[in-house]
């Protein structure tokens, strides 16, 4: 089992950047894949970004290609999540998770066994 703890939102101007970070408890950290959903009001949770358990791996939807970046650091048990030229509707709770599945299926939030809180990230126009 692993415990999920996000933190790096805030308030940015759009084109503006944040870095958020996901810290994990427990010693199999390293044997999930992780990835970040997004959930803004009145809508359905978001796919964002998920990296393989070496990292050697990142998968990242259209709308957010070329602006973030997934990593992780599996020896401080944390993931994180580099989001630059931020726009307004980027708006939205961020949330990492963990997942046992392969990384080609895990775009989906079914898919996810573990879940953090959520941080806020709010981009002014």
């Amino acid at each position: 089992q692993v415990q999920l703890v996000e933190s790096g939102g805030g308030l940015v101007q759009a084109g503006g950047s944040l870095r958020l970070s996901c810290a994990a408890s427990g010693r199999t950290f390293s044997t999930y894949n992780m990835g970040w959903f997004r959930q803004a009001p009145g809508k359905e949770r978001e796919f964002v970004a998920a990296i393989s358990v070496s990292g050697s791996s990142q998968y990242y939807p259209d709308s957010v290609k070329g602006r973030f970046t997934i990593s992780r650091d599996n020896a401080k048990n944390t993931v994180y999540l580099q989001m630059n030229s931020l726009k307004p509707e980027d708006t939205a709770i961020y949330y990492c998770a963990a997942t046992t599945f392969s990384l080609v299926v895990a775009t989906t939030p079914t898919r996810y066994q573990y879940w953090g809180q959520g941080t806020q990230v709010t981009v002014s126009s």
